[in-house]
């Protein structure tokens, strides 16, 4: 009697899959060709939105989803997306910074829109209302509140996570 029950057995052998022979694009490439979709003034938007917030999170991870309705940069502090504290948000129509945790932020000025039970977003009218300290001031509450808090060091990776084959008109 062999000595396990399957040892009479040859080992399984699960097909591997096809290696691609296309290389994937780089990252930073990728990223580029997706806001390029875009409008010019809206590719430029973005662009200054991204830098902005990757000065105030150098160690976040970026999580890029190129939806149906939104082209998306998450902030977060780890690889998941719902350790995201802000993301950029944009469409044909422009751009937004999503709090992916806003309804739990305090909100003194009433910048906040939308109604769900756990996201909120304002609009960006244009890069330079990352700079309002009544805007600063939530994404710093929204930094403060993420369970779990950004690595204190090093540069964070930028990943495409999703990238849609359906998407509304970026222009």
């Amino acid at each position: 009697m062999p000595a396990h029950k399957n040892a009479s057995k040859p080992p399984s052998k699960k097909p591997r899959a096809a290696a691609s022979t296309l290389p994937a694009p780089p990252t930073e490439k990728q990223l580029a060709s997706f806001i390029a979709k875009f409008d010019p003034a809206i590719a430029k938007q973005i662009r200054a939105c991204r830098a902005i917030l990757r000065k105030r999170f150098p160690t976040a991870t970026q999580i890029v989803y190129d939806n149906y309705n939104f082209f998306v940069i998450g902030f977060c502090s780890t690889p998941r997306s719902s350790d995201c504290i802000v993301s950029i948000a944009a469409n044909s129509k422009g751009v937004g910074l999503s709090f992916y945790w806003g309804a739990t932020l305090p909100d003194p000025h009433k910048l906040l829109q939308g109604s769900g039970t756990q996201n909120r977003f304002i609009r960006l009218p244009t890069p330079a209302t990352l700079s309002d300290p009544k805007v600063i001031a939530l994404i710093n509450d929204a930094a403060a509140q993420a369970k779990i808090p950004l690595p204190a060091t090093g540069c964070g990776a930028t990943i495409i996570k999703s990238i849609s084959a359906k998407q509304r008109p970026r222009r």
